[in-house]
């Protein structure tokens, strides 16, 4: 293999057919350069400018076949149109109401000379009260005592405060912790919004209490790592998290490591029991694989995640099964797809996996075995064909090239990708996981870094029990003032108690 920039026109053979192989050598570089190139492009472009929406437009059945290789899937796609009434939303009837009545004047009953009352109209409007600071005085009675001829004084119990030797109230931090990592309100935007209610927090304060009640919450991370480890099934991946560099004053990529635990099992009576879905996120200043492979170390069952070779170490124990992720593969080929004019393998590639989609739709819902029976009857000879075809076409390609590289990610992951077929407790992609890990993303753009390696492992603790409120459909900020009103006297045995998915409020 011959190098451009290595390339000296004084040692080029004299042969003409050595020197033939040495010009094909360079324009097969030159072709996997310009092509890769323009793929990155056209992605930064589309990255920019482009739509986010992971849909193609055009039809499969456009696609010409140059070889006896199985036929992509063609959609058919049917229109109909019926026109929908638009109107008002319905308001949620679990609101609160207020009643406003409202009669005819005095004089407008004058006018007649009999009124007889048949009904009434009712029509709703909804309205919104700002929040409010109040301050809350906690007036501890205080009693002079005797007994058996000695004195004392009791004074009555008042329910301690989440943070000691400040005056935040349960529902405040409640708020920052929500505003920070559910609604990624830097709290410089917080300070201000405060100031409008004409209470004077600095950020550093905000920072601090923060820090302080994350924290706090830390105990509950224990019990809830182990009920994600206990899950049927185990999904990872990681996101950057700039950290400042103490002392330096410029950033380095930390990473935040998100697992995943869901699915059923059968209990004791054979019935099919979800497991309560859970996410766990770790925060560690680094990618090495030591990470996952300490936080993973007593794990056994099945792990589904890309291709990151960080995990392959795991695997070889026998006792992680790896999981492959169709999203991951479906978005290179996609990627390739979107920057097209003309429909070609890319968008072939994307119409075999929508098949695939389209039948895990069709048994959403179902329980495991039924889900089982259906892949093995359906899903396996697709796959089959859909395999048959890219073995046809990747010889065609340049390896290193775009789509070169998109086909062998699907051959050379082919065993993981298609493991889903073979347990009704798997899904084909990481997506559940990909949706709890967008909010960090988001916070990202607003708040840019986190700036201590302690604010790193806050953050790690409230976007897991943020996450984990998200998927048992919970009110993260009715759980977070609850239970940071609780924490302080609940027995430190019991916190399992206080978790996302066994909580119970106490004014319930």
């Amino acid at each position: 293999m011959h190098s451009f920039a290595a390339l000296d026109i004084q040692k080029l053979p004299r042969n003409v057919d050595a020197l033939l192989g040495v010009i094909t050598d360079l324009h097969t570089q030159y072709s996997t350069i310009l092509d890769s190139l323009h793929q990155q492009l056209q992605n930064l472009r589309r990255m920019h400018f482009g739509a986010t929406s992971e849909k193609l437009s055009g039809q499969a059945e456009l696609f010409v076949q140059t070889q006896e290789l199985p036929v992509p899937p063609q959609d058919t796609i049917t229109v109909s149109y019926q026109r929908q009434r638009r109107g008002r939303p319905s308001l949620p009837k679990d609101l609160p109401r207020e009643r406003v009545d409202y009669d005819l004047s005095d004089a407008e009953k004058a006018e007649f000379d009999a009124l007889e009352r048949i009904g009434e109209e009712v029509s709703e409007t909804l309205e919104y009260t700002p929040a409010k600071l109040i301050v809350i005085e906690h007036a501890r009675a205080k009693y002079a005592c005797r007994k058996d001829g000695e004195s004392t004084i009791r004074t009555a119990f008042a329910q301690p405060s989440p943070l000691p030797k400040t005056n935040a109230g349960a529902g405040l931090l409640a708020q920052i912790l929500v505003s920070t990592f559910a609604d990624h309100l830097p709290l410089n935007r917080q300070e201000m919004i405060f100031k409008r209610h004409g209470v004077d927090l600095p950020r550093s304060t905000l920072c601090e209490w923060k820090l302080a009640s994350g924290e706090l919450l830390a105990v509950l991370r224990a019990p809830l790592i182990e009920h994600t480890l206990n899950g049927p099934r185990l999904h990872t991946d990681d996101t950057t998290m700039p950290l400042i560099e103490g002392g330096r004053g410029c950033t380095k990529t930390a990473r935040l490591w998100g697992y995943l635990g869901a699915g059923a099992r059968r209990n004791e009576a054979g019935e099919w029991v979800e497991h309560a879905p859970s996410v766990v996120f770790e925060f560690t200043e680094s990618r090495e694989s030591k990470h996952p492979i300490k936080f993973l170390k007593d794990y056994q069952g099945y792990l589904q995640a890309d291709a990151y070779s960080g995990y392959d170490v795991l695997y070889r124990t026998g006792r992680i099964i790896e999981v492959g992720c169709f999203a991951h593969c479906r978005r290179k080929f996609f990627e390739i797809a979107k920057t097209q004019t003309t429909p070609g393998l890319a968008a072939e590639a994307v119409a075999w996996i929508a098949k695939l989609y389209r039948i895990e739709s069709a048994i959403r819902g179902r329980p495991p075995d039924e889900k089982l029976t259906v892949r093995q009857a359906e899903s396996v000879p697709v796959l089959s064909e859909f395999r048959i075809w890219l073995e046809g076409h990747y010889p065609t390609l340049l390896p290193q090239g775009p789509l070169g590289l998109a086909f062998g990610y699907a051959l050379n992951n082919w065993r993981a990708l298609t493991r889903y077929t073979e347990n009704g407790v798997l899904v084909p992609d990481n997506n559940l996981l990909e949706s709890a890990i967008r909010p960090i993303a988001m916070g990202r753009k607003a708040y840019l870094f986190t700036a201590s390696e302690r604010g790193g492992h806050v953050a790690a603790t409230l976007y897991s029990l943020v996450g984990t409120c998200k998927l048992n459909r919970i009110e993260p900020y009715a759980y977070l003032k609850d239970v940071l009103q609780r924490l302080p006297s609940h027995p430190i045995n019991r916190v399992a108690e206080l978790l996302p998915f066994n909580w119970k409020s106490a004014t319930a």
